[in-house]
């Protein structure tokens, strides 16, 4: 029996329903072709961009102006009517271009979809409507490990913020920041803008790759948080529902697009290289390198694996749109489907893309390391990213779960 036979078996599950929601074919394709355009303009700066390691504000002012922010709102507010598996497809469009601005959009929008999990419906669609016609970027500090606890305390009417991370991407250029808080012993989040007293970016990303993601490191002292920025009401005190729990997998979803992206980027750029400047091994028997055999049974393999975990890379992102389209009534089990369905992706792009981007040196050549082409940042942005939650978990959880059916228990990772 198959695993999804098994699956269906045990109940009609997220991966048996269509997704119902986004936007219409038409709308889906001319966004698309926008963002292949800012891709290949992306593209072509991007070694020399990571090289100069700058804040990305030009980049970010880039993905403004050809109205790719605000793709997830309704047409009424200025967007596109995208869902969240459709603008992950834009994410993915990006990283051919440049991995670093992938990763900043791919964040954007799963932080600008944390008001609908959490939030208040007055609260999500007044943020809604804000994204729409003023075209936000948003930042987010919401990785919880390295610094201490974002703790939220009462003052007055409203609250004080304090604490510090070693980890935020784009939080010195948000016009909006989606913040991961404890309050009273329990996760709590808010969003606030950008620009708050007493809220200081501490640019000091220094790493080898991702190095255009504005991801250093945060402090928060005494900063002021109005009743109305504390999304949902703090003194319910009730656990995340199945459905909020999906904020893991919104970002889970965006890793998965710039993972293979960035692959699907490389490949182009190597063959180019190699059909313009590389040379066949001296008893390869053939006069160019576009002939010989070990080249093309490496352009093969690569090509095959990169499409295949692309394929699965959609699957997933299709099932956290039914789950997402199922809403607050979605079950544990619903949940935990469609959160394994990612994680199986997470694993296979993880290591295709780390594949990919090593492999596709041997079939250049050692000509091709030169810094001047910059072919190296591909594989040192997906190694740097790839170590943001160890993917040997995420096959236990899609282990756990065939052998078991016991799905993820939720965390900030899972």
């Amino acid at each position: 029996m198959s695993i999804d036979v098994a699956r269906r078996d045990a109940g009609a599950g997220v991966l048996d329903r269509p997704v119902t929601s986004g936007a219409p074919d038409e709308v889906f394709r001319e966004v698309l072709a926008v963002a292949d355009r800012v891709a290949d303009e992306l593209r072509g700066t991007a070694a020399e961009r990571d090289r100069a390691n700058r804040t990305p504000r030009p980049e970010v002012e880039l993905l403004r102006e050809n109205d790719l922010l605000q793709v997830q709102e309704p047409v009424a507010y200025g967007g596109r009517g995208l869902n969240l598996a459709q603008a992950h497809q834009v994410t993915r469009r990006i990283a051919r271009g440049d991995t670093s601005i992938a990763h900043l959009i791919g964040y954007h929008y799963a932080q600008t979809r944390v008001a609908q999990l959490f939030g208040t419906p007055e609260q999500a669609d007044a943020l809604s409507r804000r994204n729409g016609e003023e075209r936000l970027f948003w930042g987010g500090v919401q990785n919880p490990r390295g610094g201490s606890d974002l703790v939220l305390t009462r003052d007055g009417d409203g609250f004080r913020l304090n604490g510090h991370r070693t980890f935020a991407s784009g939080a010195s250029l948000g016009d909006q920041l989606s913040v991961l808080t404890v309050f009273e012993g329990r996760l709590q989040l808010v969003s606030i803008p950008g620009d708050k007293p007493g809220f200081v970016a501490l640019g000091n990303w220094d790493n080898i790759g991702q190095r255009l993601t504005d991801s250093g490191g945060v402090q928060f002292d005494d900063v002021r948080i109005d009743r109305s920025e504390v999304l949902g009401d703090p003194d319910e005190g009730h656990p995340f529902t199945p459905y909020q729990t999906l904020v893991t997998p919104h970002w889970q979803l965006a890793f998965v697009n710039f993972y293979i992206g960035t692959a699907e980027g490389a490949i182009p750029e190597a063959l180019e290289w190699t059909a313009a400047y590389a040379t066949p091994w001296e008893t390869s028997g053939v006069q160019r390198a576009t002939d010989d055999a070990y080249i093309l049974q490496t352009v093969g393999e690569i090509v095959s694996e990169v499409r295949a975990a692309a394929l699965l890379a959609d699957r997933a992102g299709d099932a956290i749109q039914a789950a997402l389209d199922i809403g607050p009534s979605l079950t544990a089990e619903q949940r935990a489907e469609a959160a394994v369905a990612l994680y199986e992706a997470k694993y296979l792009t993880t290591r295709v893309a780390l594949d990919a981007t090593s492999r596709l040196f041997e079939i250049q050549g050692a000509r091709a390391t030169t810094t001047e082409y910059g072919f190296d940042r591909h594989w040192r942005n997906i190694r740097t990213h790839t170590l943001h939650d160890p993917v040997a978990y995420k096959a236990r959880e899609v282990g756990d779960w065939a052998l078991n059916r016991r799905g993820p228990e939720f965390s900030l990772y899972r």
